[in-house]
């Protein structure tokens, strides 16, 4: 029997997927969340504000609705603040430094073989792991 984690992580691939093959037939552009929100904050998205709104408002209304299917989480997320913030920067800093995200690079740039998203999605994997290690094992905060 498949473990009920391994399910809803292929369901939520699937769905990921799914959503950015709808986004790049659709608009012809690739579904990168970074981009997509980075496209807002500087002005550069004008032309296509409703879909990077649209885009952003099912990325937040869609998992409340999915509560009933999985009643309770348990994330193992930290309830220290600056380990929660300074995770933050550090996804955001590194999203700027490979000029794109996990979803721009690792679901649309290795499904089209692209070599910057091959090694891109190499980097920030060995990048977690290395974050991991040092958090977990040398400073002992996770």
């Amino acid at each position: 029997m498949i473990p009920q984690d391994w399910i809803w992580g292929a369901l939520g691939g699937l769905m990921i997927g799914g959503a950015a093959a709808i986004y790049l037939l659709v608009n012809g552009r690739i579904m990168g969340a970074s981009g997509i929100l980075g496209g807002l904050v500087d002005g550069t998205g004008r032309d296509s504000m409703v879909e990077r709104l649209a885009f952003l408002f099912g990325t937040l209304a869609v998992p409340p609705l999915l509560v009933p299917l999985y009643h309770s989480v348990d994330t193992h997320i930290t309830t220290n603040p600056g380990i929660i913030i300074a995770a933050g920067l550090l996804v955001g800093v590194g999203t700027r430094l490979a000029n794109g995200c996990t979803s721009g690079h690792g679901v649309c740039g290795i499904s089209r073989l692209a070599p910057r998203g091959l090694g891109s999605t190499a980097l920030y994997l060995l990048g977690g792991a290395v974050t991991v290690f040092v958090f977990r094992h040398v400073l002992g905060v996770i």
